[in-house]
């Protein structure tokens, strides 16, 4: 039977570390502060926002949300962006993803200073990631790394497969990984024998957003499984990418869903906007 590795246990120790930080920052008149873009009223992005914004007043950071209408046109988003970029008392933006339709998220993304990028998706960070030398790195992938770091698992020389090419999970945990020494092969939907590379690793990231997709008799026994997804089934309950009853009976470690992968996330972002505010002081 898995051991179940208790994200919220895992995030919570790591807050209360940061807060012992953030109290020594205030005590030289430094608080970090994190301006969130919301455009429009996406629910699941609501719900987002709402969680950050009281995770941020938890920990005593600053919290500075910016909503605009869902018809915004490009060049005022930028605008209000560009603002952020050079207001010194903001030292992290999130734009809150997804954006409407009529709206470049690439530019958008872009528009962020890499300074103050502490989501890690500007292309300069993304660039610094993949020649082993981050300024930031992507909040769910970098959770994921601390998950293990904390849970002891030794991921030199093992055999790391990961279900979904993402530029917000999979390609960047991949290159973490790669920087861990394990051997990386990353899957996705034109992927063939998908179970044949499931059953042969050490380490399995799932991160596709199909529930269940992933069976848990693909499973190595005595495999890591570190399951993103994050699905909400017709009966209203959440379900993860991994057949999680049955991965348990073969696994040795496993993140259950709710309550693995998703805690780190917004601890890693109250991470990434300490840092941000050091270098921007310093």
């Amino acid at each position: 039977m898995a051991n179940i590795i208790d994200g919220k246990a895992v995030a919570q120790k790591f807050k209360n570390k940061l807060k012992s930080e953030i109290d020594f920052l205030k005590s030289h008149d430094l608080k970090p502060c994190l301006a969130v873009v919301l455009v429009g009223n996406n629910p699941a992005s609501l719900v987002y926002v709402k969680a950050k914004g009281k995770v941020c007043e938890e920990m005593g950071i600053t919290s500075l949300q910016y909503n605009f209408h869902k018809d915004i046109v490009q060049e005022e988003l930028l605008w209000q962006i560009y603002q952020l970029n050079n207001d010194p008392k903001v030292h992290g933006i999130l734009a809150q993803l997804p954006l409407p339709d009529h709206l470049d998220e690439e530019l958008v993304l872009e528009a962020i200073s890499p300074e103050k990028d502490v989501d890690g998706f500007h292309p300069v960070n993304v660039g610094r990631l993949v020649i082993g030398k981050p300024l930031f790195q992507p909040c769910t992938p970098l959770g994921i790394i601390k998950l293990l770091e904390d849970t002891n698992i030794d991921l030199s020389g093992k055999e790391a497969v990961i279900a979904g090419r993402s530029n917000i999970v999979g390609k960047p945990i991949a290159m973490m990984l790669l920087q861990k020494n394990a051997t990386v092969t990353i899957c996705h939907s034109k992927t063939l024998n998908l179970q044949e590379k499931i059953k042969r690793a050490d380490v399995v990231i799932a991160a596709v957003g199909r529930p269940n997709m992933i069976k848990g008799e693909w499973i190595k026994q005595g495999a890591v499984v570190v399951d993103v997804g994050v699905n909400r089934l017709d009966n209203g309950k959440l379900a993860g990418d991994v057949e999680f009853d049955e991965a348990c009976q073969r696994a040795a470690f496993i993140t259950p869903v709710p309550g693995g992968v998703g805690p780190m996330t917004i601890a890693m972002l109250m991470y990434n906007t300490i840092e941000a505010a050091k270098r921007q002081r310093l």
